[in-house]
């Protein structure tokens, strides 16, 4: 592989990326991903009690990682919803 296909953006794209997820879509993605935190780190509360380190620090991380997309997820309902609540204001307006 070159750096020519390396450079190219057509290559990592993926049509499925480009669909639509509804607002109760990204309130249910967060919400798994916040169940998944929780449970990563009573995983890592259990290894913690065991005294394995490396099995802590390997869950500690996972539930930080679905942290931080569970709060992307949070924040995109949000902004949705405010979008949506800022066109029916509008609506409103002009009548």
């Amino acid at each position: 592989m070159t750096n020519e296909h390396n450079l190219d953006p057509e290559i990592h794209e993926d049509e499925d990326d480009e669909e639509y997820e509804s607002l109760a879509d990204y309130h249910r993605i967060a919400a798994l991903h916040y169940s998944q935190a929780a449970k990563h780190h009573s995983l890592a509360a259990d290894a913690d009690d065991q005294g394995h380190e490396e099995a802590r620090n390997s869950h500690v991380f996972l539930a930080y990682r679905h942290k931080l997309v569970a709060n992307q997820y949070a924040e995109m309902a949000v902004i949705e919803s405010d979008e949506l609540t800022d066109d029916d204001s509008d609506e409103i307006h002009a009548a």
